[in-house]
């Protein structure tokens, strides 16, 4: 005589709408698991490979090697690689997650069952946008660490580049439920995959334009001056450590604190000396830059963040609105 397994040995661990997700959806997320796993694994080795060559390699002044460009390559390259994180999250995870069903028929069938469709609105949004800030987290720490043993040590691995900029901290992690979730609006408001997979990349290309545009914005730009005179053994200001110059560049500081473009008085100056006099006849006393402090960092994502995450809450709000009253 057979014997049944007891009820809690048979029953999978997902039930009701969240195992109906995780079914219909599964090849996707399995994907995204598995690519996950792959980039950090990948990350790691690599990681070990550039600190085992730093310790053997590196002068003692704690400058790079002359011949890192090597390993600067491939952190610029999976940082690369990273930046598109958000835009694949939002093209083929959100717009297919309600445009698939509506195109099949199967949020009709769903919807007529006992499954609400505020249930099935939220447990689809809600189980994706878990996975996806669980990946994007893993993505987003494994990089910070990888970079942090150069971080600062060179020009060209500058914070504001936007390979470390959006592939560290939480600005990866928002970003992405920023593109999925309107991924996931428009799918569902055009109801068909292919089209709302376009129109999201389309989307996804604006956006990440406008923020390349824009990202520096968030920071607060400081000045740092001097008032010792111009000329060539006049002193130029010295920027902070990991400061980023911002504007055009070292600019002339009159008496009166005003600020003269650095292009002043070469016009008709056939040399330094004809420059400095033309430049001390409008009262110019030293040089005035202006930059980003790196300490500025982590305030400016988390503003991003905070950003990103209001976008996604009214993404989230549409969806829910939407799709409770013109969904099928």
């Amino acid at each position: 005589m057979t014997t049944l397994a007891p009820d809690h040995v048979r029953s999978p661990r997902l039930t009701g709408p969240l195992w109906l997700v995780w079914r219909q959806h599964r090849a996707a997320y399995w994907t995204l698991i598995g690519l996950t796993l792959v980039g950090v694994l990948v990350m790691v080795v690599l990681r070990g490979q550039m600190t085992d060559y730093l310790n053997t390699s590196a002068p003692k002044s704690g400058a790079l090697p002359p011949d890192f460009e090597k390993y600067s390559g491939r952190l610029f390259s999976i940082g690369g690689y990273l930046t598109y994180v958000p835009a694949l999250t939002g093209v083929f995870l959100g717009a297919p997650l309600f445009a698939g069903d509506l195109e099949s028929g199967t949020a009709k069938l769903v919807t007529s069952q006992s499954v609400s469709r505020l249930r099935w609105l939220t447990t689809k949004l809600a189980l994706t946008a878990v996975l996806i800030a669980l990946s994007t987290t893993a993505l987003s720490v494994t990089f910070a660490w990888w970079w942090s043993p150069v971080r600062g040590r060179d020009d060209s691995l500058e914070w504001t580049s936007g390979v470390f900029f959006d592939g560290t901290g939480p600005v990866p992690v928002a970003y992405a439920l920023l593109t999925f979730t309107l991924g996931a609006a428009i799918g569902l408001l055009l109801r068909r995959t292919l089209v709302s997979m376009a129109v999201t990349l389309g989307a996804m290309v604006a956006i990440g334009l406008v923020w390349d545009r824009f990202r520096l914005n968030l920071g607060h730009v400081l000045t740092i001056t001097t008032d010792r005179g111009i000329g060539p053994d006049s002193p130029q200001p010295e920027l902070p450590a990991q400061a980023i110059q911002q504007g055009q560049g070292t600019s002339f500081l009159t008496d009166s604190g005003a600020r003269l473009d650095w292009t002043t008085c070469l016009e008709g100056t056939s040399d330094d000396r004809a420059q400095t006099a033309c430049l001390e006849s409008k009262h110019v006393i030293g040089y005035a830059m202006d930059y980003l402090p790196v300490t500025q960092m982590h305030t400016m994502q988390w503003l991003a963040t905070g950003i990103m995450l209001a976008g996604t809450a009214a993404a989230v709000l549409f969806v829910v609105q939407w799709g409770q009253r013109r969904l099928l």
